[in-house]
């Protein structure tokens, strides 16, 4: 059985399965996903991260993301920083402005560098959306939050507390004002003026950390009054610096990654 060369990596704790598609074929990611994430039967993790050549000319490289049920997600901001430090650091581009192509669009890493290293990288992670028909249907039961989208959906709560999102969160992702399901984000303003998050990630659950809900609630915070538009978003795993720029009006996350071990596993997809 062919074996798989893989990186697993962290963003704020939020751990991913990353594999370099210009070495190795992954011709069905979705199963892949959901064997080897499996904490106890596989490597374990909120997904699998491919990374590969963009067809564009406009892009420097490509991802692809799954979550851990299999289903491909559009966009993930702690993956993205992941994979510019894995570009770099693993010598497959010298630049520190990476252009990266997702699902979602193409979105511009700048590498933080010292001695070699990345310490942490800024994703702009381009302009929110707060309206989207194709992602949300407002109605009656989802009159409590603010709706935001980041090239993926999501759904912010200000709510003092949190944790109620271990017992609502899957309930909410399946509403039926969410036609692609959503990611719901449990919020409060903390004293020191930093937002406190939960996540419930559309097809993984309770996620350490999620980029794009960091931006989706922060977002959220500015519009309903919450927080200015420069936060700091603390979660279970960490915490992500997000402005939401009134020059462009795009957001810019800047948070951490880490690798964690290199490994490889069997490939039952190949003999």
């Amino acid at each position: 059985m062919k074996k798989i060369a893989f990186t697993k990596m962290h963003g704020c704790g939020n751990d991913y399965i990353y594999v370099n598609t210009m070495q190795h074929d992954i011709p069905c990611p979705s199963e892949a996903a959901r064997a080897w994430s499996d904490r106890h039967k596989g490597i374990g993790s909120d997904g699998l991260v491919l990374i590969g050549a963009s067809p564009l000319p406009e892009a420097d490289f490509s991802m692809r993301i799954f979550n851990a049920d299999g289903s491909e997600a559009m966009m993930c901001g702690n993956a993205s920083r992941c994979i510019g430090k894995y570009l770099y650091e693993r010598g497959l581009t010298p630049k520190t402005e990476i252009r990266l192509l997702t699902l979602s669009g193409i979105k511009t890493l700048n590498l933080h560098v010292a001695n070699g290293t990345v310490d942490t990288v800024t994703v702009d992670m381009g302009e929110p959306l707060l309206e989207d028909s194709n992602l949300f249907v407002a109605n009656a039961e989802t009159c409590e939050g603010t709706f935001v989208s980041m090239g993926n959906p999501h759904y912010v709560v200000f709510n003092d507390d949190v944790d109620e999102i271990e017992e609502r969160g899957r309930t909410m992702e399946h509403l039926p004002a969410f036609p692609q399901r959503c990611n719901i984000e449990f919020a409060r303003i903390q004293t020191d003026g930093t937002i406190r998050v939960r996540v419930w990630e559309r097809g993984s659950g309770i996620t350490q950390a999620c980029g794009t809900g960091a931006c989706a609630t922060a977002v959220a915070a500015a519009v309903t009054g919450n927080a200015p538009r420069h936060a700091k978003i603390v979660m279970d795993g960490g915490t992500l610096d997000i402005e939401w720029s009134t020059t462009d009006n795009h957001v810019y996350m800047t948070g951490p990654a880490a690798f964690i071990f290199d490994g490889e596993i069997d490939n039952p997809q190949q003999p």
